[in-house]
């Protein structure tokens, strides 16, 4: 792997940023590493975010087209505008304005439940250790490299699916557990080709998530 693409990626606006969120957040945690609670938060908060990847991906992104123009606007630009250009790095990384408020959304329902601010953070810093690996691999999978792991290849090849064979499966980009659970892992070769793959808004009234 060249190096130029490391740079490409941490020198993004949108994960340069996201980098340096986590870094304060991380460095908030380091005092209170010593604490169980401390880690098991830290793991709820990328297991949460596996969760999320999913669920987002799924009913979120590849919603039906709404009607109404602002939010076909934001889902163009958050995803279906990604499927047209799966290789444009402009459309590759989920912006700021999306990514941000959730995870305050995220923080204010987990300080809500625990009344702790460090065990907050410890959540959030989780979340977003793992958004940027999401990034990292979803920028993987759609730049002209071969990740260096027999797991990193299989995950691109299984992304690649989702954007060119047929986009109601594989909805899993870091790892494919909940796309087995929701039983959305196929075998390739058991998937038609859709007609819609690059084009979401033409899927129009068709049950698109069978």
């Amino acid at each position: 792997m060249k190096v130029k693409y490391l740079k490409q990626f941490f020198l993004f606006p949108d994960i340069f940023v996201m980098s340096l969120i986590f870094l304060i957040c991380f460095g908030f945690m380091l005092p209170h590493l010593s604490s169980l609670g401390i880690w098991v938060s830290f793991i709820l908060g990328m297991v949460g975010y596996i969760i999320s990847e999913y669920m987002t991906h799924r009913f979120l992104f590849h919603m039906k087209p709404p009607k109404n123009a602002f939010f076909l606007k934001l889902l163009k630009r958050i995803h279906y505008d990604h499927h047209s250009d799966p290789n444009n790095l402009h459309l590759l990384f989920l912006p700021l304005w999306y990514s941000l408020p959730n995870i305050i959304v995220v923080g204010g329902i987990v300080y809500y439940i625990t009344a702790s601010l460090i065990i907050t953070n410890a959540f959030i810093t989780g979340v977003i250790l793992f958004l940027l690996y999401y990034e990292w691999v979803h920028y993987r999978a759609h730049r002209p490299f071969q990740p260096l792991s027999p797991w990193g290849r299989w995950m691109k090849k299984i992304h690649l699916w989702h954007h060119f064979k047929n986009e109601n499966f594989w909805y899993g980009v870091t790892n494919p557990s909940m796309d087995i659970i929701m039983g959305t892992f196929k075998d390739q070769k058991e998937v038609n080709l859709s007609k819609t793959s690059k084009n979401l808004e033409k899927r129009g009234d068709q049950d698109f998530h069978l």
